[in-house]
């Protein structure tokens, strides 16, 4: 029964609880801010030292580019998809519309915790700004960057893996969150603990109730009976 997972959930929500409020009591976000601003400043360095990771950065922050990540998570999901027979494929569908659902909710969730501040990129007098560097479009700031709304849907594609598709899905979707996670923290659009801590407190929390209890599958349960387009013939 579903109960067994409550000393896992509960450890999860502890943890996320705990590494959000790390973050939030100390002054100036204790330990957190050196290591930061240690990390931006590193890359920002070789923005304006090496033009090849200029481009780099450059091209992985461009829309287009979010655009490739999804078609990577769908890839993973689609190599699953195609080994399952019509009822499971229906089934495997009707997940991914409850993991985006998911991800919409705890991103909605998330914007509403204590913290708001703006993107290194403009919290910093004098810094390399990729977008005043070439003239590739791309995202390099962020007003409001706290949690990062697009660590946090990669880390629900990983809980989803986890719960639906094993551990060897996981691992793969661990490795695109790391890819994919990274370019926002390379330009300065995001600091590392807007994926660290913001995205993964609330992925913490909200999902290990939401997959580790019989929620999700409830979910996917009534859409199975109320979506006619797709149903079995």
């Amino acid at each position: 029964m579903w109960y067994r997972n409550l000393p896992a959930i509960l450890m999860l929500n502890v943890l996320g609880i705990a590494l959000f409020l790390s973050y939030y009591l100390p002054a100036n976000h204790g330990f957190w801010f050196p290591i930061d601003a240690s990390i931006f400043f590193y890359f920002n360095r070789q923005l304006a030292t090496s033009e090849a990771f200029l481009h780099l950065v450059a091209i992985t922050n461009n829309r287009a580019f979010d655009g490739i990540s999804l078609l990577t998570m769908g890839l993973l999901y689609l190599s699953f998809y195609i080994k399952r027979d019509t009822a499971e494929r229906r089934r495997m569908i009707i997940i991914g519309v409850v993991m985006l659902l998911t991800a919409v909710v705890l991103n909605q969730l998330g914007h509403l915790l204590p913290v708001s501040h703006k993107s290194p990129s403009l919290s910093f007098p004098g810094v390399n700004r990729v977008s005043q560097l070439i003239g590739i479009p791309t995202k390099d700031a962020s007003a409001d960057s706290f949690p990062g709304d697009h660590g946090m849907m990669l880390m629900v594609f990983c809980c989803f893996m986890l719960r639906y598709l094993g551990k060897g899905a996981f691992a793969i979707a661990v490795l695109i969150t790391l890819i994919f996670s990274l370019p926002r923290v390379m330009i300065g659009a995001h600091w590392f603990t807007d994926i660290a801590v913001g995205s993964m407190s609330v992925v913490l929390v909200g999902a290990s109730w939401w997959l580790m209890t019989p929620a999700s599958d409830a979910m996917v349960s009534w859409l199975d009976r109320h979506l006619p387009q797709l149903r079995r013939r």
